[in-house]
């Protein structure tokens, strides 16, 4: 297997000689340079041709957003964001503009920590080795504030007491999902009447920030999901990072209850985890969709819905960052529609019979 090559971009010297020993550490992958500031790492990128590059994005002279949208524009270039927890705003910016994925700064030399870290990065490097060609591009819904939402009653909602097909929409996704799921929440106006829960793959402590981000820009209340929430309409839950959210029925209500992984859980939060417990609660009132990631996660998920008669979809391969999940989905014959990521919502909505 040939070399995947990475050229560091960090103006701190402690990051640089962490992120150089974590990647020189793992096999097929080689760091052919590094630069301090965005003006060095154009000049690097340009002499060094490497695969990708692993990006911090507060730096001097020129800073990372800038060499970020020169990257992603003009060289077609991979980026995985390297960040502080302090700075999760600005990498979801960052996913926005066209970073491929991002992984937590090492903040000590503790071995437990930067074992945690080397091997999300191995994960996330290697699997740029299988991206299409064209794949790193930005994505075509722009961050917008949300409009006014004030007046709008949100009742509870019991399964099955709608008079519409769907009470919930479950939503997987991994690599590429943040700008993917910010496209679709905003095709959802504040009348449609269910609830929406997501499973991305995200590190604890940045959800939260995520989920801020999505509801500023979204007609759906957007949250990090606590344990006890009760599932209403109008409203999206997201998994808190390193945790798995499953459903269940108290006092009449569907609640979300935040639990650790288990040791067999590949990806957390879990898709699978998620998707096995809104089928045995929403039964044929669901919708389950599968959005770009790496690996296999959603699969088992997505059969227990069709079981229990629920809808599968699935983000086609013309708009997946990494078509990993999605291609997984597919092959276990259960999806539905398989469409191209500006369409999904529009899929929803049919389902539900909104549109």
């Amino acid at each position: 297997m040939k070399k995947v090559t990475v050229v560091v971009v960090d103006d701190s010297a402690f990051s640089r000689r962490t992120i150089t020993k974590l990647l020189e550490g793992i096999q097929d992958i080689e760091v052919v340079g590094y630069a301090v500031n965005g003006e060095e790492g154009i000049q690097k990128v340009i002499a060094l041709k490497p695969d990708l590059v692993t990006l911090d994005l507060e730096m001097p002279k020129m800073d990372g957003f800038t060499l970020l949208r020169i990257l992603t524009t003009r060289f077609s270039m991979p980026v995985i964001v390297i960040s502080a927890l302090s700075g999760a705003d600005k990498v979801f910016k960052a996913l926005e503009l066209g970073a491929i994925d991002f992984v937590a700064k090492p903040s000590s030399s503790a071995s437990k920590d930067l074992l945690l870290i080397r091997d999300d990065l191995r994960r996330k490097v290697l699997q740029v080795v299988g991206l299409k060609p064209g794949s790193v591009r930005r994505q075509p819904q722009p961050y917008h504030e949300r409009a006014d939402r004030s007046g709008v009653p949100q009742p509870a909602r019991i399964a099955g007491a709608n008079r519409n097909p769907i009470d919930i929409v479950a939503i997987g996704s991994s690599t590429g999902g943040p700008p993917a799921l910010q496209s679709i929440f905003s095709s959802f106006g504040r009348q449609y009447p269910f609830a929406v829960v997501v499973a991305q793959h995200m590190p604890a402590g940045f959800t939260r920030a995520f989920a801020e981000r999505l509801d500023r820009a979204s007609q759906f209340d957007v949250k990090e999901a606590e344990d006890g929430d009760v599932v209403f309409p109008g409203t999206i839950l997201i998994a808190p990072g390193g945790k798995n959210m499953v459903f269940e029925i108290h006092g009449g209500r569907v609640t979300a209850r935040i639990v650790p992984p288990s040791a067999t859980d590949r990806y957390v939060p879990s898709v699978d985890v998620m998707l096995e417990s809104c089928a045995s609660i929403y039964r044929s009132r669901m919708v389950a969709v599968i959005l770009t990631g790496m690996g296999n996660d959603g699969s088992k998920g997505i059969r227990a819905v069709k079981e229990q008669g629920g809808h599968v979809i699935s983000e086609s391969e013309e708009t997946a960052v990494v078509y990993g999940m999605p291609r997984e989905a597919l092959a276990t014959g259960v999806v539905d529609q398989a469409v191209p990521l500006h369409e999904v919502a529009r899929e929803i909505l049919v389902k539900g019979e909104f549109v």
